[in-house]
C-alpha cells in the first residue's frame, strides 16, 4: 500500500455514504452506521490502534471534498462526525469484550491454579501466559485486610502496581481469592514476598499476611497456598503477634493437631479440672498462654496480664492445686504448655474440645 493510502477494509463503503449524505442533505442511516460499528470491532479484533484508524478516515474525507459542492462542507463535516463516532463505539465496545473475556480467563486459571484438579498440561499451558513456568518451585503469600478485596479494587491494584514497578521481570503473579490478596512467585525470591506483605500491610490498614514455603510444580502452588492461608488461620486462633506469619516457624501446630481426638483427650484431662477454679477455665488458660509465652517469667507474664505479680503467683498456685501438674516444674511444664497451646487451637473452652 502506497504512503498516506487509507486501508480499503476499514472504510469499505465509507467513501460512497459521505459522497450521498452531502449530495443529498441527509443523515447517515442506521445500516450505514451500523456497517462503521462492525468495522470498528473488526478493526480492534484485529489490534490495530485506533489513532491511526481515525486518521485514515479523516483522510478519506479530505479526499473527497475537492469534488464537493462547497455548501456540501458542513453536512461532509457532520456526517464524518457520525461514522467516526459509529466506528469508535464498534472499536471501543469489543475491547470491553475482550477485556472482560481475559479477566473471565484469567480468574477461571487462577482458580484452576489455586485448587488443582485440573489437567496439569493444560494449565502449564496457561500458565505461560501468565508468566509463572509450572516446572519451577513456586511460593505464595496471601494477604487479608479488614474487609474483602477483588480484581481492580483501589488497594489490590496499588499493591500489584507497587510490586511490578519494583519486579516487573520476576515471573511474579498477583490476584485475588475469596476477598484475600495473593502473591504468586518462583522459589528463592523471599525479597519480593517480604515487599508484597509490607505493601499488604500498609495498604490494608493493619491486616495480616501469611507465607507458604516453597514447592514444585502446580501441585506445589496449590501446597504453598494452603500453607499460607493455614498460617493466618492459625494466627488469628493461638493470637499470635506480628501482620507477617511464615508457614516454616508454625509447623509444630499442625503437628499437635493431626490427632484431633488425642489433642482433645489431653486438653480435658490435664485442663478440665481448670473449670472448678473461681471464674471457670478461660482465666486460668490465659494465665499459662502468658506465662509460657513470656519465657516463664513472671513478672512479664504479670505486665501482659495487667496483674501484679502476687495475683499471678495466685493463679499459678491455684493451677497447680486444682491440675496437680506445677508450671514452674520442668517435669510438667511441658505437658501443661501442650495442653494450653491446644486448648487454643481447639477452641476451648469456648467450644467443646472434640
Amino acid at each position: 500500500m502506497a504512503e498516506g493510502a487509507v486501508p480499503a477494509e476499514h472504510v469499505a463503503g465509507y467513501v460512497e455514504s459521505l459522497v450521498d449524505a452531502c449530495v443529498t442533505g441527509r443523515r447517515l442511516t442506521r445500516d450505514e452506521l451500523e456497517s462503521r460499528r462492525a468495522q470498528g470491532t473488526r478493526a480492534a479484533e484485529a489490534g490495530l490502534a485506533l489513532r491511526g484508524l481515525i486518521r485514515d478516515h479523516l483522510a478519506a474525507a479530505r479526499e473527497i471534498q475537492p469534488r464537493l459542492p462547497a455548501a456540501a462542507t458542513g453536512p461532509l463535516l457532520f456526517a464524518v462526525e457520525q461514522a467516526v463516532d459509529a466506528f469508535a463505539e464498534g472499536y471501543e465496545r469489543a475491547q470491553h469484550q475482550a477485556v472482560r473475556q481475559a479477566e473471565a480467563e484469567r480468574r477461571e486459571f487462577v482458580d484452576d491454579l489455586l485448587y488443582g484438579g485440573s489437567d496439569l498440561g493444560r494449565l502449564a499451558e496457561r500458565a505461560e501466559r501468565f508468566g509463572l513456568r509450572l516446572s519451577q518451585d513456586h511460593a505464595v503469600a496471601v494477604a487479608q485486610g479488614p474487609e474483602p478485596y477483588g480484581d481492580g479494587y483501589p488497594v489490590a491494584r496499588g499493591i500489584e502496581e507497587s510490586v511490578l514497578a519494583r519486579f516487573g521481570n520476576r515471573q511474579i503473579l498477583l490476584t485475588t481469592k475469596d476477598g484475600r490478596l495473593i502473591c504468586v512467585v518462583p522459589g528463592g525470591q523471599p525479597d519480593v514476598l517480604a515487599f508484597f506483605a509490607k505493601q499488604a500491610y500498609a495498604a490494608t490498614g493493619g491486616g495480616r499476611v501469611g507465607i507458604g514455603r516453597s514447592h514444585q510444580g502446580a501441585g506445589g502452588i496449590v501446597h504453598s497456598y494452603e500453607e499460607a492461608r493455614n498460617s493466618l488461620d492459625l494466627a488469628e486462633r493461638m493470637g499470635l503477634e506480628g501482620p507477617v506469619h511464615h508457614a516454616s516457624d508454625l509447623l509444630v501446630y499442625p503437628v499437635l493437631t493431626r490427632d484431633r481426638q488425642a489433642m482433645a483427650d489431653l486438653v480435658e484431662s490435664v485442663l478440665g479440672p481448670l473449670r472448678n477454679g473461681r471464674g471457670g477455665a478461660q482465666p486460668f488458660l490465659d494465665t499459662l498462654t502468658a506465662y509460657f509465652d513470656s519465657g516463664c517469667v513472671a513478672t512479664e507474664a504479670a505486665r501482659r496480664l495487667s496483674l501484679s505479680v502476687r495475683a499471678l503467683t495466685y493463679r499459678l498456685e491455684r493451677i497447680r492445686t486444682l491440675t496437680g501438674a506445677d508450671p514452674a516444674d520442668p517435669v510438667n511444664r511441658y505437658t501443661l504448655q501442650t495442653a494450653a497451646i491446644g486448648a487454643r487451637l481447639l477452641g476451648w473452652p469456648g467450644e467443646a474440645a472434640a
